[in-house]
């Protein structure tokens, strides 16, 4: 685990709380203009708790001493921590990492066996205290970021497939998440953000 020492809190008056928890390797990220940003994406961490996310975070996987990361991660109690500032490129999906935000939401997904062929419907649904403080995050994202205006799920993004690790001649996909049980509806008719992936459509903002 990191250096809880550096953890730090911040709230602003939308209401969210965020535990600031940076990666070691934050400020050797590339960095860009807040103005660039147009793009939320979406993920699960397919791993059972966020201890584990920050261990695999913490890994270092390119030349310039950085690793995966998204910028936010909230817990299944609503415990949300910022890894990665908004001013620097994390690696979190592959060909939008310069214009967008990632948020992990901690859920097992597939885990243990993501390529297993019979395991690729989660069954772990995204609790109530995780998905308020997802919205109030996007919220106050939104708010803060003036270019902000889409949002997808990483599977979109990334449609990608290999091959089973129980049978090489079964493909499936690389990334499935947040997966089927994440509740889009909820999240857009809570946000001001236009869906742009395979969920998008017009939701009722009134059926609250």
């Amino acid at each position: 685990m990191g250096n809880f020492a550096k953890i730090t809190f911040f709230s602003s008056t939308s209401g969210v709380n965020l535990i600031q928890h940076k990666l070691a390797y934050d400020k050797q990220l590339t960095q860009r203009a807040l103005f660039n940003i147009d793009l939320l994406v979406i993920h699960c961490t397919e791993l059972p708790d966020l201890m584990m996310a920050r261990n695999y975070g913490e890994k270092i996987l390119y030349q310039s001493g950085t690793g995966n990361s998204g910028h936010f991660y909230i817990d299944r109690n609503g415990h949300t921590e910022q890894w990665i500032s908004l001013d620097r490129v994390a690696h979190h999906v592959q060909g939008y990492n310069q214009n967008s935000i990632g948020i992990e939401l901690v859920n097992q997904g597939r885990y243990p066996h993501w390529y297993h062929s019979d395991h690729q419907l989660p069954t772990e649904s995204y609790p109530d205290p995780q998905i308020k403080a997802l919205i109030i995050l996007i919220n106050h994202l939104t708010e803060q970021l003036p270019h902000l205006k889409h949002i997808v799920g990483h599977a979109d993004l990334d449609r990608r497939s290999i091959p089973a690790e129980n049978d090489e001649s079964v493909s499936v996909a690389r990334k499935i998440d947040p997966g089927p049980l994440f509740p889009w509806q909820t999240v857009m008719q809570n946000t001001r953000l236009i869906n742009i992936g395979s969920h998008a459509k017009n939701y009722d903002k009134s059926a609250k």
